[in-house]
Parts: C-alpha cells; sequence; structure tokens
C-alpha cells in the first residue's frame, strides 16, 4: 500500500474524513480588497471564514489648494495643499469585530477665486487605523508687483496605528513681478504624487494617486479656482 508523508507544520489529517488540509493561518495572502470611493463601507470578518488576520493600509484625502484674483497688470500666486496622512497594522482575526466601519476621506475641494481651498478627509478602518486628511491651501499672498514668496501649509500629523507616517507639507508660492509667478506643489502622500507646481497662469493642479494635495492656482489678472485634492482610499489584505 502506498503512504504519503506530510509537514504538520502547515497540513493537518481530519481525523473523521481522513481530508488533507492546510492549517488555518499558513496559507499567506489569498485576497485584496480596495475601498476607493469616499465614504463609509462595511468589512464582514464572517465573509472570509478562512480568514486568520488582516494587514490594513489607510491613506487620509489631500487638501484642495487656494483660487487666486489679481487685478488687471498685477500678480498673486498660492502655496500648495497639504496631504493627507497614512497609517497601517496587521491585526488578527479575534481582534476584530464581527462587522468593521470603513470610512474613505474625500479630497478637499478647491478655493474659489481668491478663496482658501477645502481640507482633505480622514479614512480609518473601524478603531483600529486612522489617517488625518491634509490641510488646505491659503490664500496668503496679497496681489501686487513686487517679490514675495508664501508660506506653503503643513501635511496632516500622523494618525494611529502600528506605522503612522504624516503627509507631505504643500510647496510655497512666490512672485517676482507683475508677470511671473510659480504656484505651490502640492505635498505628496504615501500613496500619491502632489499637484505639479505651475508657473503660468491657471487653475490649481489636482494630484496623481491617493491622498495627495493639489498645486496652488496663478492668476495674472484673471479669476482662477483651485484645484481638488485627492481622496484617500483604505486597503485590506487578507490573510489566511
Amino acid at each position: 500500500m502506498a503512504r504519503a508523508c506530510v509537514c504538520d507544520d502547515y497540513f493537518t489529517v481530519d481525523p473523521d474524513s481522513g481530508e488533507l488540509c492546510l492549517k488555518a493561518g499558513t496559507m499567506g495572502l489569498r485576497d485584496v480588497l480596495y475601498f476607493t470611493n469616499p465614504g463609509t463601507a462595511i468589512f464582514r470578518k464572517g465573509d472570509y471564514p478562512w480568514l486568520a488576520r488582516v494587514r490594513v493600509r489607510v491613506q487620509g484625502a489631500g487638501g484642495g489648494s487656494a483660487g487666486a484674483n489679481a487685478s488687471t497688470n498685477n500678480a498673486v500666486s498660492r502655496p500648495g495643499a497639504g496631504a493627507g496622512a497614512y497609517g497601517e497594522s496587521l491585526i488578527e482575526v479575534s481582534a476584530l469585530g464581527t462587522t468593521e466601519t470603513i470610512l474613505v476621506g474625500s479630497g478637499g475641494s478647491g478655493g474659489t477665486a481668491g478663496g482658501d481651498g477645502g481640507a482633505g478627509g480622514a479614512s480609518q478602518f473601524g478603531g483600529h487605523v486612522m489617517a488625518p486628511g491634509g490641510n488646505g491651501g491659503t490664500s496668503n499672498m496679497v496681489q501686487g508687483t513686487t517679490a514675495v514668496t508664501s508660506q506653503g501649509v503643513a501635511g496632516a500629523p500622523p494618525g494611529t496605528g502600528d506605522l503612522r507616517i504624516g503627509g507631505g507639507a504643500g510647496g510655497p508660492a512666490i512672485r517676482l513681478n507683475g508677470n511671473y509667478c510659480l504656484g505651490g506643489a502640492g505635498g505628496d502622500s504615501q500613496l500619491g504624487e502632489g499637484g505639479l507646481a505651475r508657473s503660468t497662469q491657471g487653475t490649481g493642479l489636482t494630484p496623481r494617486g491617493y491622498g495627495a494635495g493639489a498645486s496652488g492656482a496663478v492668476s495674472l489678472g484673471e479669476a482662477q479656482t483651485g484645484g481638488a485634492g485627492g481622496n484617500g482610499i483604505v486597503i485590506v489584505e487578507l490573510y489566511g
């Protein structure tokens, strides 16, 4: 009669049926869930009976940049908006509730011409991991024709989780004279790149990826709105 041996570190044999099964918790990564729509969602561990633990990655949303509105023959530029924070945790299934509420932050709104940008929303996985959203860009430069700079805004502070990283700061704005300006670049996040700093008249530029800030608007006599920040994201890796 043929016989087979198996490693009992990873396999078990059911004493009644004789079935060879993998041990729970030894199967590694089995699935990845991506929550990208701003708002709330529900995670139910019962949907995955083989689940042993989850690795949760949470990115807060980025801030929107300020708009700009200079008079004819004047110039004004705006700094970039701040990026959202990032948090991460490895959580055993026994520490999870029957359901966990997921929150995905919405990117901050771009400011009206001359108005500040909106702050990005926080993202969260239950009470385990939370990442704050980034600050909105400010309209902190007065129009004019002389050389001046304006300070960029700070990124979001760290939130909660095993790994906690704050968001990148928005870049400063520069005016050389009534014809040349540089809008500040948006702050980078762990999962996104801030909006490109612009040297021509126009609206604030939106970021790439998730959770980064928008770049500042530039006005050389025409009203310009700010750019919207990047939405957050929650990634749930399922290990069996």
